[in-house]
């Protein structure tokens, strides 16, 4: 892990995905910082995420077809994305050790991490397609 000094810049990048409980994406981020520094710049905010995310101080989430999430939740979880309204949640489950033991053992492959983002219909997403379904009937 690469030492780095810390900047303002970067404490103002992290306050904001620690403030931002939703997985926010890289845009979101930047606008929640710009909103109250407005002379910072897009490219200053997707570096220091970038760099946040290498030195492990917050986890950069790749999600499929859709912007990368970032999260101030380090330890190894996993996430939920709904295909309704796009919104990431934390899955509460433990973390699967086994996995990687298993892929090992059966293929010789050195996992140095895994991501796994389950996707569905979150509980509001699908009350509010219900309701709909009701009004239609």
């Amino acid at each position: 892990m690469k030492v780095t000094r810390n900047t303002v810049q970067r404490d103002m990048v992290l306050a904001a995905v620690q403030q931002l409980h939703h997985h926010p994406t890289a845009e979101e981020i930047y606008h929640a910082v710009s909103s109250r520094y407005p002379n910072i710049g897009k490219g200053t905010v997707y570096r220091n995420l970038n760099l946040l995310a290498e030195v492990g101080e917050i986890q950069k989430i790749s999600v499929p077809d859709a912007a990368d999430r970032f999260d101030f939740n380090t330890a190894s979880h996993y996430h939920l994305k709904c295909s309704s309204c796009d919104r990431v949640y934390d899955v509460d489950m433990a973390y699967q050790q086994d996995i990687v033991s298993k892929i090992r053992n059966t293929n010789g492959f050195l996992i140095q991490r895994h991501d796994i983002v389950f996707q569905g219909i979150c509980p509001e997403c699908n009350e509010q397609k219900k309701e709909k379904e009701k009004q239609v009937v």
